[in-house]
């Protein structure tokens, strides 16, 4: 018999000792909701990033949905469709409409000119989405937004510490954060929403705790912490204190997390095929941090290639196949029927290979040999 195939899955989060030890000192405490560590961990991102006030909530989803409902937002948001669906999922259970701008083959990024040339009297607000750890054209985006008069939505799930000049995502508009494990930086589940503006961040605060202006942590000083009175009709997004207890910790670790991140992007443009492969790129002025790594295939069977890679125990998948506007619900709407060629070419050529802070030097030759071969063995 053959030995088993070594293991390289698509991502680990990095938990170690520190995140354990102060999981252990909040379950101890017996404060598990949302309590003092949300505050820590808000204040550390707000630092990191430059920005006034952070949120935390319990997804990406949430502070997106946030970003849409809080902000009045009920005409057209233009957003790419080559992203999850959560991202359109919050303009529409906001109360809002999706329009679908194409976006930039190398990047996967949203073009500006399309941004542009979707804009309509009923436009209200863009919706960037920064892919795979690439930040958008924020610059040209929020010159856009500017000259129209419209809200500009950072979907900065797959991004943060990515950078456009001196400025971090989340600091061009209204930021939306994701610590999925996936991320590069993880609490479990959970997400922020980030924000200039006090008046917004106390309003979604309120909003993500049943409406109630102040947490129960917070009620716990007043002389009568039993009062709830709700100023605005709101949902439970709360992120627990322990979630945020990790998050604290993950700060402490993103900028050499993400720094690891970019050594094995550096190292798999090295080592993977041009010939088999268009790699990721990375333009004058940007800094990537690569919550992905993607490549686009040159002229081979994607399928049979995902699972020659699956043979050889890597994690290899797809992000996103199918686009937003071909899946069943966003397929009906009216918006969703402007051609978004690039879209469709990226959906249909796209590969995510494995990447996290942890892998070995070996383990990146393990992925970057099988995936050489397995393309070539796929050739159409």
């Amino acid at each position: 018999m053959g030995s088993a195939a070594r293991k390289v899955p698509l991502c680990i989060p990095d938990m170690g000792d520190d995140e354990i030890a102060a999981a252990a000192e909040v379950i101890r405490s017996g404060w598990l909701a949302h309590g003092p560590k949300n505050h820590d961990f808000e204040e550390a991102f707000c630092h990191f990033l430059g920005v006034k006030h952070a949120v935390s909530v319990n997804s990406c989803a949430s502070a997106l949905f946030l970003a849409v409902h809080a902000s009045g937002i009920k005409g057209e948001v233009i957003l790419p469709s080559f992203t999850f669906v959560a991202s359109a999922n919050a303009v529409v259970t906001g109360g809002a409409q999706c329009v679908f701008a194409d976006v930039d083959y190398e990047t996967c990024n949203l073009n500006p000119a399309a941004v542009e040339a979707a804009i309509t009297p009923r436009t209200e607000a863009i919706m960037a989405v920064h892919y795979g750890g690439q930040v958008a054209d924020m610059e040209a985006l929020a010159k856009i937004a500017a000259r129209h008069k419209l809200l500009l939505i950072e979907d900065s799930a797959e991004a943060i510490g990515a950078t456009q000049g001196e400025k971090k995502t989340g600091a061009w508009g209204l930021g939306c954060f994701s610590f999925y494990p996936t991320k590069n930086l993880s609490t479990g589940e959970g997400g922020m929403f980030t924000t200039a503006d006090q008046a917004l961040a106390d309003k979604c605060r309120a909003i993500a705790g049943h409406g109630v202006a102040s947490s129960t942590w917070a009620r716990e000083k007043k002389e009568k912490p039993w009062l709830r009175a709700a100023t605005y009709a709101g949902f439970n997004f709360r992120m627990s204190n322990l979630n945020a207890a990790l998050g604290a910790v993950q700060m402490k670790k993103i900028e050499p997390m993400n720094a690891a991140r970019r050594k094995h992007a550096a190292s798999y443009n090295l080592k993977l095929n041009k010939d088999l492969f268009d790699l990721p790129v990375e333009r004058p002025g940007f800094t990537h941090v690569y919550q992905m790594y993607t490549v686009k295939a040159k002229g081979f069977d994607r399928t049979l290639f995902l699972a020659k890679m699956r043979e050889k125990g890597i994690g290899a998948t797809v992000h996103f196949d199918p686009a937003v506007h071909t899946q069943p619900y966003y397929a009906e709407l009216a918006a969703s029927k402007v051609p978004l060629p690039v879209t469709d070419r990226l959906t249909a050529n796209i590969l995510t290979l494995p990447i996290y802070p942890q892998m070995s030097e070996d383990d990146v030759a393990y992925v970057a040999e099988h995936a050489n071969a397995a393309a070539a063995a796929c050739r159409t």
